[in-house]
């Protein structure tokens, strides 16, 4: 198409809009309404990591799709990403907040059916009502807000498909055995020290054989909930075990952009040696003289990005809590956040599954393991040692991933304030940009004592091949 075409074909576009009835402005605060909902959804289910990116890669395509026909300047995502096709064209007038939030609805009570509490869906279904209530408020017809109700659905519907076949529910019921053999991995975690772990403070732990973690009536904490809250024997999704492999089968599932899972895999780890001057020797040293020589900046910045599954919303959902906090601070109309939540979440979705489809690749034994059998039988970490293999680091993939696709969409040095973890005692931290922000939690985990230079460095790069393979793959802005 050439220019004068396409500046035709836009201004057709504005032309048709301006003689269209003039329909209520989008809801500004849509997208951080769901966001609010979506950080705090895996630590209330106990939801691991790589689950969690699962729900925020849907969950941003819904919204997205929902809302995306209110701006002639957007386009759908049907047909671009792998497993899912064309959205059905919609007919007759819509109100698409409406649209969005019950395919929000929608999509998300088919990811958790089976499994989640039913605080988990009264807060889906308030939400959604809400908006819905704000949209009649404002003059929307009930007539229009069926038929959008009915095209949410579809909407969800084409989703959920996409979810039934991406190789989740086949992966629940696959046993694992971790390989045996000199330099390969082995699981330390303990139930006592797993989920309990707060972001406050390394030390602070609540131990099973403590009587104060007793589910009190009328005195429960969500850290309490995390230990006590029952399974059911019927569960599709299992509670977080520390004692076994953390979804050994993730990199099987179908990722989004990615041509294979092993798409961005990256070289092989240096090979194990307990030789000292050996080239892994040197990787462990670096992870034991860093944690000799912590300093107090070094712990902060452990702690503000360990994210441990059932005490935070995770590590992807650090940085969803971060896009929830930009769309204030760069003043984002809804539309952005919209398309910044749901190529974001594409992205980190496809990074776990890239990550986790190399750690169960290469199995690379911990660094706990490896210091405390060879330098210091008393070595502790300061991040709890998570209960998967260690290369390559899956904080540095989703960062990297994340900070590249952020960048991106808004831009390099645009500098933001993180206050995520506020409530735990950190204090906000400022970042000069987003790869700012990505290299400082990729090196986090060397802080933390949990993963070797080499994880890190690679995994940043792992990371950002997701992302640019995110970002060559699908287009929101339309070619005008």
């Amino acid at each position: 198409m050439s220019q004068a075409s396409r500046l035709g074909a836009w201004a057709m576009l504005l032309a048709t809009a301006a003689c269209s009835p003039q329909a209520p402005a989008l809801d500004s605060r849509q997208v951080e309404e769901w966001i609010d909902v979506l950080y705090p959804l895996p630590k209330a289910e106990r939801l691991s990591p790589p689950v969690a990116s699962r729900i925020h890669g849907y969950a941003g395509l819904a919204l997205y799709e929902g809302l995306h026909r209110a701006d002639p300047r957007y386009r759908s995502v049907g047909g671009q990403l792998r497993g899912l096709g064309a959205f059905p064209e919609p007919q007759g007038e819509h109100d698409w907040p409406v649209v969005a939030a019950e395919a929000e609805r929608r999509v998300l009570a088919g990811l958790v059916e089976g499994f989640a509490q039913p605080s988990t869906r009264v807060m889906v279904d308030t939400l959604a009502e809400a908006q819905i209530a704000r949209r009649r408020a404002l003059g929307v017809s009930d007539a229009v807000v069926e038929r959008s109700r009915s095209y949410g659905a579809v909407i969800a519907e084409a989703l959920l498909d996409r979810a039934r076949t991406d190789g989740f529910t086949e992966t629940r019921a696959m046993a694992y055995a971790p390989p045996e053999g000199r330099g390969l991995w082995v699981n330390t975690t303990t139930v006592e020290e797993y989920a309990p772990i707060s972001v406050s403070a390394s030390t602070d732990l609540v131990r099973l054989t403590n009587p104060s973690a007793a589910l009190v009536p009328g005195a429960a904490n969500a850290r309490q909930l995390v230990l006590d809250r029952p399974s059911g024997a019927d569960e599709i999704l299992p509670d977080i075990d520390p004692t076994a492999a953390l979804e050994p089968y993730w990199g099987e599932l179908t990722p989004w952009a990615l041509s294979s899972s092993d798409a961005c895999a990256p070289p092989p780890p240096v090979p194990w040696s307990a030789e000292p001057g050996s080239a892994f020797r040197a990787e462990v040293d670096a992870v034991y003289d860093a944690s000799v020589s912590l300093t107090d900046e070094e712990r902060t910045i452990a702690l503000h990005w360990a994210d441990n599954p059932g005490a935070t919303g995770t590590p992807p959902g650090h940085w969803v809590s971060i896009m929830r906090q930009v769309v204030a601070q760069f003043d984002l109309g809804p539309m952005e956040a919209a398309e910044m939540f749901a190529v974001t979440g594409v992205g980190l979705a496809d990074a776990f599954v890239s990550a986790w489809d190399e750690k169960y690749r290469s199995n690379v034994v911990r660094p706990v393991t490896y210091i405390r059998a060879h330098l210091d039988p008393s070595w502790e970490t300061v991040v709890v040692t998570p209960p998967f293999p260690e290369y390559t680091s899956g904080h540095s993939v989703v960062s990297g991933a994340a900070g590249e696709i952020l960048t991106r969409l808004l831009g390099d040095d645009r500098a933001f304030v993180d206050s995520t973890h506020v409530a735990s005692g950190i204090a906000p931290r400022p970042y000069a940009s987003f790869r700012d922000a990505a290299d400082e939690a990729s090196i986090s985990r060397l802080y933390g004592g949990i993963h070797y230079p080499m994880a890190i460095e690679h995994g940043k790069a792992q990371g950002v091949c997701v992302a640019r393979a995110v970002l060559e793959r699908i287009s929101t802005r339309a070619p005008y």
